[in-house]
């Protein structure tokens, strides 16, 4: 008579069966991963009190990582190089960072009004130049075919703009008080952001070791590399944008002088603002030099044109690779994709953060996976990888 089949004994079978099968382990492991998204996505009100608190102190938290990154280096070539003392350092690169900034605001700020009031006062004689060629396109022979079909669109436009413009109208109204939590969420991220970089710049070496504390000791090793990494992805992907982009509105403020182009100064800082989004950027950058340009004669386009094509050069043969160099080890392709999908989530933060939020999930995952790979039996090949990285680690 065949003895019943013990609970512990179908248990062990099953486990065997899942660690042979790398199917099942696979479709398991998504299982897993789905139903906590889904369980966090019925208790998300937990999550509430974390969102509000982000909500007030992540944006001074940024902006400190942010100027961390870009101080950071010459606080430690002062302090280790020239033996001076952290605080002290600190306290005057602070003084010198203001007054920096105190001048730009004082010199920059009324020639850039001054070039708005100007394009805004000349946006009218743009737009009736810009009918002008409509109307004589219009009257042309060869596209009076195309009269009607015009006026219908054009009709179409207008009554959409109309009803659109009535509706954002509406909006800005009712969203008023959202408007004003802005701007006081701004003010506040900018009045303590200071103060978080300062602590940031005089104990940010020792908080990765403060943090690792928490966990596991075996585990410290390896936890302190993998932030190690992540800190030098995030500082190179931050250092090198932000010198980019620099350097980029200069090349394009003295390119556009050159050529005599109205609003040279706003449209090269705005340049190089927008520069910060991979690839994109530097297509954005040149589409209200190529209006403005289109408006004052073809010639200027030309011109237009051509310092565009040399700032691309510059960039693409000498900046980038100098000061990025490939750092990210991320395809074009990739970081466009990326750009989309965050952009689309999270707006305009989410494009100018997706790239190197994307290489630290980057991070994370590679090791994630290579711990997993060296402690399954998935992965075991013929001639015994897997076993040696097992014994090794044993």
């Amino acid at each position: 008579m065949n003895k019943p089949t013990q609970p512990g004994k179908q248990v062990n079978s099953f486990w065997n069966l899942i660690r042979s099968s790398r199917i099942m382990s696979a479709l398991i492991i998504v299982l897993l991963i789905l139903l906590i998204l889904f369980m966090g996505n019925q208790v998300s009100w937990l999550f509430t009190p974390l969102n509000d608190f982000f909500s007030i102190v992540g944006l001074p938290i940024i902006l400190a990582g942010i100027f961390y990154y870009l101080l950071n280096p010459i606080v430690d070539l002062l302090e280790h190089k020239m033996k001076i003392n952290r605080t002290l350092t600190i306290t005057g690169v602070f003084i010198i960072v203001i007054a920096l900034l105190v001048w730009g605001v004082w010199s920059l700020i009324p020639v850039i009004n001054e070039q708005l009031q100007s394009l805004i006062k000349s946006f009218p004689s743009y737009v009736d130049q810009f009918n002008n060629v409509i109307n004589g396109l219009g009257s042309h022979p060869m596209f009076q075919q195309f009269h009607k079909e015009v006026a219908h669109f054009t009709d179409m436009a207008a009554s959409e703009l109309s009803q659109r413009s009535n509706e954002y109208i509406k909006t800005t109204v009712n969203s008023l008080g959202s408007v004003l939590g802005t701007l006081t969420t701004v003010a506040i991220a900018l009045i303590t952001m200071p103060f978080i970089l300062f602590y940031l710049l005089r104990d940010g070496d020792r908080l990765p070791h403060y943090i690792a504390k928490f966990v596991p000791t075996r585990l410290q090793s390896s936890f302190l590399n993998v932030l190690s990494e992540i800190n030098h992805q995030i500082s190179s992907y931050i250092r090198g944008q932000l010198t980019v982009a620099f350097f980029v509105a200069i090349m394009f403020c003295l390119g556009y002088y050159a050529i005599g182009l109205k609003f040279a100064l706003t449209i090269g800082i705005m340049a190089g603002i927008l520069n910060l989004i991979p690839y994109l950027g530097s297509f954005l950058a040149m589409i209200p030099a190529v209006i403005v340009g289109l408006f004052i004669s073809p010639w200027m386009l030309v011109k237009v044109l051509i310092v565009f094509a040399i700032e691309q050069t510059i960039e693409g043969r000498l900046l980038s690779p100098l000061i990025l160099g490939s750092n990210l080890k991320v395809h074009p392709v990739t970081i466009i994709i990326v750009l989309l999908a965050a952009g689309k989530m999270f707006g305009v933060i989410g494009v100018i953060f997706g790239i190197p939020g994307y290489a630290v999930a980057k991070v994370l995952i590679t090791h994630l996976f290579n711990w997993y790979q060296t402690n399954s039996d998935l992965y075991e090949t013929d001639d015994g990888d897997s076993e040696g990285k097992q014994s090794e680690k044993d």
